[in-house]
């Protein structure tokens, strides 16, 4: 009786749920640039108006300024149920930046053929409002349960988390017992890949284009390098992860720049290479054979010099031990409310639930959202959520916390 009441609870709050997440759409929250305080306040209150305290974490100047943040405000929604075990629910507000190519304002929440459009819709604004009212759910049910639900709503996931999350625990403002993060509808995500940025400066000397031989030409030095990187990534294919949905490692080169002008023999050539790390690979081993490839390469150019600068290093998301249940949990509810087998896989992408695993806390990934990546058009124009996702999957998270806290 208590899960049809729950259910219940949830579809009645349905079209109060769409406004919701409509609103926090409407509030810009990108980062960069990462002026993330405002929109978190502003959350907060919507939040406060559904009758739920809040706290409010504001970040310390110091802290947002090295992750290249403006402001950061992070929330935390306590709600005891008795003695037992903390389940903490975390998604991210901050976005990326809408660019271009939206057919439709990217602030807007606009909604058609039943997708909400809108930057954030679906990763991962869509997962305060999942969490938020299954929470609500769940406490206007009346159902006994054993135990806390704490939701971590934070706003620096596309900054890599440090000041999100990790701030939380390492603040010690937070102790749960098992994590559920932001995810999609239809696959509960129980490994991940990590994720190494590095920087790499190429130094030469400048020459008149007319006599290039009294210059050290810093992008031809930089070509070499990229080459021997291209080549590294070329062996990348015949080591996939035994993980499904993760596939092999990869290599990309996202941004480069230099030059001073076109008849200068360039004296400074910057590059930034984004490597993505599967399961069974360590983070410092990775870095460190490239650093080698790259230093090898450079070999040929002694005149030249090169700085490797490390900008981020998130390591994989890896299961632990006491999160089997609660995957299994997940599984059958998604499976059950999708009306589709629904089971555990892993991702390519890298996010904030990996903190919560160092800190030793079971973290699985799941939340609103269609089957991929792709069909949500996220990171790009019309990111989009499909509205019945977003109902399913408040009902599978309501009903996996029943199950897991059942008094």
């Amino acid at each position: 009786m208590s899960e049809e009441k729950i259910i219940e609870l949830i579809e009645a709050g349905r079209e109060a749920q769409i406004e919701f997440l409509a609103e926090l759409v409407r509030l810009p929250s990108d980062n960069p640039p990462g002026d993330c305080g405002p929109p978190a306040d502003r959350a907060a209150e919507l939040i406060e108006a559904l009758g739920f305290q809040v706290e409010r974490h504001a970040v310390p100047e110091e802290a947002v300024q090295a992750v290249g943040m403006i402001s950061a405000t992070n929330l935390i929604i306590r709600h005891s149920f008795g003695d037992g075990p903390c389940i903490a629910l975390n998604a991210h507000g901050d976005v990326v930046p809408p660019g271009e190519g939206w057919s439709c304002d990217p602030y807007g929440a606009e909604i058609k053929d039943g997708w909400m459009y809108g930057r954030g819709a679906a990763v991962s604004k869509s997962d305060f409002a999942t969490y938020l009212f299954a929470l609500k759910a769940l406490r206007e049910s009346g159902v006994a349960l054993a135990g806390t639900i704490e939701l971590h709503l934070t706003y620096d996931e596309e900054a890599g988390g440090e000041i999100g999350p990790k701030w939380l625990l390492d603040q010690g403002l937070t102790k749960p017992d098992l994590a559920i993060s932001a995810g999609f509808s239809y696959a509960v995500i129980t490994a991940h890949n990590g994720c190494l940025h590095l920087e790499v400066e190429v130094s030469g000397r400048s020459a008149h284009a007319a006599k290039p031989e009294t210059g050290v030409d810093a992008l031809e030095a930089a070509n070499t390098i990229l080459s021997a990187l291209y080549e590294e990534r070329k062996t990348y294919a015949g080591q996939p992860s035994e993980t499904p949905g993760i596939g092999a490692p990869q290599l990309t080169v996202g941004l480069i720049s230099g030059g001073i002008n076109t008849n200068v023999v360039p004296d400074r050539i910057t590059f930034r290479l984004d490597r993505r790390i599967t399961p069974e690979e360590n983070g410092g081993a990775v870095e460190e054979r490239l650093r080698q490839i790259i230093a090898e390469a450079a070999g040929a150019f002694p005149e030249a010099s090169v700085e490797v600068r490390r900008i981020l290093l998130a390591e994989p998301l890896i299961p632990l031990a006491g999160g089997e249940e609660m995957a299994n949990i997940l599984c059958r509810r998604a499976s059950q409310i999708m009306g589709c087998e629904v089971a555990t896989g892993g991702g390519p992408l890298y996010t904030d639930a990996r903190h919560y695993a160092a800190a030793g806390i079971p973290t699985v990934l799941y939340g609103a959202g269609p089957r991929t990546i792709e069909e949500a058009n996220a990171h790009r124009a019309d990111e989009r959520l499909p509205l019945d996702d977003l109902a399913n999957a408040t009902k599978v998270i309501a009903l996996s916390l029943l199950d897991l806290l059942s008094a």
